[in-house]
């Protein structure tokens, strides 16, 4: 699944057709449009039937699939960002995270959207940086690393 990226999973049925809500839903709709190609956990499906319901995507596909299935793309499907130094999350996710200076702080682990700006998540929650100017200095993905602003991180047991 490294070469996928997941778009939703399948979610509480919809109506008796088959249609299910899809949960954790992209914010992109074409990857629910009819005709659209998924991945569900792997194995290929077609989207032959969508609507929108109370805000989120219902679909129904060209077979039956499980709750709970991951719905993913082929990374090389996603679109390049549109505007310069934006990246997707999971660009981030396994970058080496380090200090102006040099320190290094562990690796990302997530990027959880918070209230105000998005939060880089190390070592599994063992530190959170704002993904915010003032603190990200520089992402190389080509080389993983991240440079952060010193200041954001307490010292680290060694």
């Amino acid at each position: 699944m490294a070469d996928l990226v997941a778009v939703g999973r399948v979610g509480r049925p919809h109506g008796l057709d088959g249609s299910f809500a899809v949960e954790d839903a992209s914010e992109e709709p074409r990857w629910f449009a009819e005709g659209a190609a998924l991945l569900v956990d792997g194995e290929p499906a077609v989207v032959v039937a969508s609507k929108q319901a109370r805000g989120r995507p219902v679909i129904r596909l060209d077979r039956a699939v499980a709750r709970g299935a991951v719905l993913a793309v082929p990374r090389a499907a996603l679109a390049p960002p549109e505007e310069p130094e934006t990246w997707y999350a999971l660009e981030l996710v396994g970058l080496e995270v380090v200090e102006e200076g040099g320190r290094a702080l562990g690796r990302v682990t997530a990027v959880e959207p918070g209230v105000a700006n998005d939060v880089l998540e190390l070592d599994e929650g063992r530190l959170l940086l704002p993904f915010v100017d003032a603190c990200v200095r520089d992402v190389d993905v080509a080389a993983g690393t991240i440079v952060v602003a010193p200041g954001f991180a307490d010292p680290l047991d060694s």
